[in-house]
C-alpha cells in the first residue's frame, strides 16, 4: 500500500483547548491510511495530546516561539524544516499571531496554505495589538481562509475575503454520540463526585485566563449562593439571603456547587476568590460525563469563535447561559440563551437559576446537533476530500460548506 499523504498542521501547543480538541476530534475520525497530521507546536513540553498524537501515528516537531527580538530567527528555523521536510505539501495553520511569518515561507517552499481562524479577538495590550500587525497580511496571502463561524472568518479576513472564492467554513464538529445523554451516567458521575440527588449543579469549562471571565462567574455564583438562601464565604465575605429577599428557586436545595474544568494564568487567584461550593476539577478527559451530571452551565466569555464546549453542552442537552459576545452561530437548539456583560450579576444569577431548575427532555438532543451539521464525521468527510482535492493540484479545492 502507498504510503498515506501528511498535512502538516501548526499549533501553539497540543493541549485541551478549543482548537487543538477540534483538530484532535477530526484527526480521531480520518481515514488514517488515506491521510496523516503531523503537527509543529511552539514548545519542546509533553502536552496533553502528545500521547495520543503519536499512538495515531502522526509526528511532532518543535519550533522556538516568536518574538519580536528573534523575528529572523523564527523565519530562518522555518525555512530550514521545509527544506529538511519536502514531504509535505499542505499545511494548515491555526496559530494566526505568526501565520504571516510562517505560512510565508510555506509558500516559498511550494506548499498549498491553509489559515484557520478559531476566535473573534486578540485579547487587549501591547500583545494584542502585535499580534493584529501580525496577522492582517493574511487575508491576502494564504491560498485557503479557513474559519469556525462567518463572524470568526470576518473578524480575521474582512467581509469581502469571506464573500470571495478562498473562504471556507469548517464547522466545529462533535462526537454527538458520546454526548448523547444517559441517566446512568449522570447518576455515576454525580455519586463519584459526591453530588446528591438533592443539590444543584453549575457547569464551566475553560481555561483560566481573561477571556473566559471566570471572575464574573465567580460574581454570579456569589449571587447565586444569596438567591438560594445558602451561607458561604467569597473571599473571606458571608454570603446570605439579604434581608427582605426571598429564595428564587422553585425547590429547596440542600446545596448548589460550581464545577469548573481547566487551568490557566488565572488559577491561583481564582482559588483564593472561591467558596466551599467551587470545585477545581483540572484539565478533564471525562466531559461527557461532567455534563451530563451537571443542571447548566455558565459561560460569560468576552470573546469567542465558536466553542466546541458549547456545541458539545448542546449534544448533551444541557441548558445554556452564554455572553452575547458569543457569536449566534453556536444556537443550535432552544437549549441556549443569551444576556448582555452589561447586566448585572444579580440578573444574569436569576435567569441561571431559572434555567438550572428547568427540565428538558435531554436525551433529545445529540439528534438536532448532528442535523444542524455539526457531527464530526461529517466534518471529516469534508475535510478529506478538501485536502486530497489540495493534493491532486485541483484548483477549486472542495465546496464552501
Amino acid at each position: 500500500m502507498s504510503e498515506p499523504i501528511r498535512i502538516l498542521q501548526v499549533l501553539g501547543r497540543l493541549d485541551r483547548g478549543g482548537a487543538e480538541t477540534m483538530i484532535m476530534n477530526l484527526y480521531r475520525h480520518m481515514d488514517r491510511e488515506q491521510l496523516q497530521f503531523d503537527f509543529v507546536i511552539h514548545t519542546e513540553d509533553v502536552c496533553d495530546y502528545t500521547e495520543e498524537v503519536l499512538q495515531l501515528g502522526g509526528r511532532i516537531y518543535s519550533v522556538k516561539p516568536f518574538c519580536a527580538s528573534t523575528a529572523l530567527a523564527y523565519k530562518k528555523q522555518w525555512r530550514l524544516f521545509f527544506r529538511e521536510h519536502p514531504e509535505y505539501h499542505v499545511i494548515h495553520g491555526h496559530m494566526r499571531s505568526t501565520a504571516s511569518l510562517y505560512l510565508a515561507e510555506a509558500k516559498r517552499a511550494g506548499l498549498v496554505t491553509i489559515v484557520h481562524s478559531h476566535n473573534t479577538s486578540s485579547g487587549s495590550g501591547i500583545s494584542a495589538v502585535v499580534k493584529n500587525v501580525l496577522q492582517y497580511p493574511l487575508r491576502d496571502q494564504a491560498d485557503y481562509l479557513f474559519a469556525c463561524g462567518k463572524k470568526a472568518g470576518e473578524w480575521l479576513y474582512g467581509k469581502k475575503a469571506c464573500d470571495g472564492p478562498r473562504f471556507r467554513l469548517l464547522l466545529n464538529g462533535i462526537e454527538t454520540d458520546r454526548f448523547r445523554f444517559l441517566e446512568a451516567m449522570r447518576e455515576e458521575k454525580r455519586n463519584e463526585l459526591g453530588i446528591g440527588a438533592d443539590e444543584l449543579v453549575f457547569l464551566h469549562i475553560g481555561r483560566m485566563e481573561e477571556q473566559k471571565n471566570q471572575k464574573f462567574l465567580f460574581q454570579i455564583m456569589r449571587e447565586i449562593a444569596c438567591m438560594s438562601g445558602k451561607s458561604v464565604s467569597w473571599e473571606g465575605q458571608e454570603s446570605v439571603l439579604r434581608e427582605g429577599q426571598e429564595s428564587v428557586l422553585r425547590r429547596e436545595w440542600k446545596a448548589v456547587r460550581l464545577l469548573l474544568c481547566g487551568c490557566g494564568p488565572l488559577e491561583e487567584e481564582l482559588r483564593a476568590q472561591a467558596a466551599g461550593d467551587v470545585v477545581f476539577l483540572g484539565v478533564r478527559d471525562d466531559i461527557p460525563a461532567l455534563m451530563m451530571a451537571s443542571d447548566a452551565m455558565i459561560f460569560p466569555s468576552l470573546f469567542e469563535g465558536l466553542p466546541v464546549t458549547l456545541v458539545e453542552a448542546q449534544a448533551a442537552g444541557l441548558p445554556v447561559l452564554m455572553s452575547d459576545t458569543v457569536t449566534n452561530e453556536v444556537i443550535l437548539t432552544d437549549l441556549v440563551q443569551t444576556m448582555s456583560l452589561h447586566e448585572d450579576a444579580h440578573s444574569w444569577a436569576q435567569r441561571a437559576l431559572e434555567m438550572a431548575e428547568q427540565s428538558p427532555d435531554r436525551s433529545s438532543y445529540a439528534h438536532q446537533v448532528r442535523s444542524a451539521g455539526y457531527d464530526v464525521e461529517q466534518s471529516a468527510k469534508w475535510l478529506t476530500e478538501f485536502y486530497l482535492s489540495c493534493q491532486s493540484g485541483q484548483d477549486n479545492c472542495g465546496d464552501k460548506r
